[in-house]
């Protein structure tokens, strides 16, 4: 699957068009290397999307048939970890919240 399709589906962006024009700024990234629109992603592929001055780090786990509903799609936020890990963080890693944010994030997952 198409990035910029990927992108879209996950709804990341509300428009294929908006995905190709990030990618055409050079704000997608897949695998570390700066992706055209037409760069195709497979299971395991890392996407880096800078979008609204935040950065995501995406790891494409499968590619969704369609687009996926917004009441499937839940975006999490690292601050119910500690911090201390050297590794991209998975949903079964202990949670450790070290502050207010963290702990009210955590009591609302």
């Amino acid at each position: 699957m198409r990035v910029d399709k990927f992108l879209w589906c996950v709804r990341y962006f509300k428009t294929r068009n908006q995905a190709s024009i990030a990618c055409k700024k050079g704000h997608v990234k897949v695998d570390e290397v700066v992706a055209k629109p037409g760069k195709e992603v497979y299971p395991t592929c890392k996407i880096s999307l800078r979008k609204n001055q935040i950065n995501y780090d995406i790891l494409v786990n499968d590619s969704p048939p369609n687009r996926i509903g917004a009441k499937l799609i839940q975006v999490s936020t690292d601050y119910v970890f500690n911090g201390k890990s050297f590794t991209p963080y998975i949903e079964s890693d202990e949670v450790e919240p070290t502050g207010v944010y963290g702990q009210t994030k955590l009591e609302g997952e």
